[in-house]
């Protein structure tokens, strides 16, 4: 029997959608960047430049918009965690994850009307969102305005520091992502996730 509990409303899976699609330019566009040549460009670097900046200033935006919707709606509260204990939750739910989940275990942690996230899920969640977002849109938007950074910090460039620092976060963040879309497979049935961010419902079993 398959039960359906209504945990991503509208205004959660329009930044979803938004938040995946920006930031899946900013992928290309970025790599394009790093790693085109003059003579064999992936996209014209120009090009590239103006559309991973226009990208970058509205996933701000739309990151902005993620954290306002949390502070007054009732999403935040499933990114709120006790501390308490948290490491032996963190392995439970790595162990289902590394073993349980490929012998039919059941999860240690079902999903709920109070509990979207795992402990995995919600510690992940909460460094990606909480800290490596906001830093790769602080380091972003200094290399859009150089000029904010100090001339010298410590005998180095701030501005090569700033950039080694948005390059390895926006490589963590893509690593992030392609594996929140494996994770997406393994739900109740193998669409079911990305079908919830259609139509909202969290399929359980």
């Amino acid at each position: 029997m398959t039960d359906k509990l209504y945990l991503y409303p509208v205004w959660i899976r329009l930044w979803h959608v938004f938040n995946a699609l920006l930031f899946l330019s900013l992928i290309i566009t970025g790599l394009s960047m790093q790693y085109s040549t003059p003579e064999n460009p992936l996209i014209r670097f120009d090009l590239a430049v103006s559309v991973h900046n226009a990208s970058g200033i509205l996933l701000t935006a739309n990151y902005l918009f993620f954290i306002i919707g949390n502070l007054v709606t009732t999403n935040g509260r499933y990114y709120k965690t006790s501390f308490r204990g948290i490491f032996d939750r963190l392995m439970i739910q790595f162990r289902y994850y590394a073993s349980g989940i490929f012998k039919g275990a059941k999860t240690p942690f079902p999903i709920t009307k109070d509990r979207k996230f795992n402990p995995l899920q919600l510690f992940t969640y909460l460094g990606v969102m909480y800290i490596l977002f906001p830093l790769l849109v602080i380091t972003g938007w200094a290399l859009l305005y150089p000029e904010i950074l100090f001339k010298s910090l410590l005998g180095m460039s701030p501005l090569r520091i700033n950039d080694f620092i948005h390059i390895v976060a926006g490589f963590s963040a893509s690593i992030f992502m392609f594996i929140h879309v494996y994770f997406c497979t393994i739900g109740s049935t193998f669409v079911s996730s990305f079908k919830s961010m259609i139509d909202g419902y969290h399929e359980t079993h």
